[in-house]
This record gives structure tokens, C-alpha cells and sequence, in this order.
């Protein structure tokens, strides 16, 4: 039996592009099928200017932006957000919402989910 993973660097991760976003890279740092996370998964997100979320939401899964480099704009329950380095922004369960890079840089980003969200395409809301 081998022991359980519980470091994880980014370099190490290959990067995928998610469903009914533009211009973005993820790499899931922490998840089921990395460290076998089962109630949370952590990813940073590259996005690049001018591109992020189409108006979207994730059934019965919680999220959790914190800004790390880069300006974007987030839209969620009527509120509307520019956010910089040091903000977060959270996004209820079953909310439509966009993110949205608005700085000349790409934007940096610490996503975490809860439950995982496995980017799924099946469980993604669309307007």
C-alpha cells in the first residue's frame, strides 16, 4: 500500500481548461484524486485579460475566489465587485455569477469549492 499524498506543488499539476470559461487555465492542487480530499477542492485558476466565467452556477457546490495577482470583476446575486490582490469573493450554491479579468496582467486565482466540483460539464447551470 503506498502512503498518502498531502503536499502538492503547482508546477507538478497539469493545467485543463474549464467548461463555459475563456481564456482560462486551472491546476487542481487539492482534490479527490490528488490528496483523496472528499469535502473540498482547492485550485489555482490563470486567466487571461479580458476573459473568465460565463454567466454560470454549480448545483448544490459553494465557491471561493481569492484574488492573488491581477484585477477582475465579479458579478453575483445582483452585487457587482471589482477585486484586487488580498480580495475574496463568494458565490453561494445554485448562484448564476461571472468573473471577469479586468487588468492589462492575467489574473492569478485561488478557487475553492465545497463539495469538490471535479469541473464536471453535467453540473454546470447555465442561464
Amino acid at each position: 500500500m503506498t502512503s498518502p499524498r498531502y503536499f502538492v506543488r503547482e508546477n507538478d499539476i497539469a493545467g485543463y481548461h474549464p467548461a463555459n470559461h475563456t481564456g482560462t487555465l486551472n491546476k487542481r492542487l487539492i482534490g479527490p484524486e490528488t490528496v483523496g480530499a472528499k469535502q473540498l477542492e482547492v485550485l489555482v485558476g490563470h486567466i487571461q485579460k479580458g476573459k473568465g466565467a460565463l454567466p454560470h452556477a454549480h448545483p448544490g457546490i459553494e465557491q471561493v475566489c481569492y484574488m492573488l495577482e491581477g484585477r477582475a470583476v465579479a458579478e453575483v446575486g445582483g452585487q457587482r465587485q471589482e477585486l484586487h490582490p488580498g480580495d475574496s469573493c463568494f458565490f453561494p450554491a445554485d448562484a448564476m455569477h461571472t468573473f471577469t479579468v479586468v487588468s492589462d496582467e492575467p489574473v492569478r486565482v485561488l478557487v475553492i469549492y465545497s463539495p469538490p466540483y471535479e469541473e464536471s460539464p453535467e453540473r454546470v447551470i447555465r442561464p
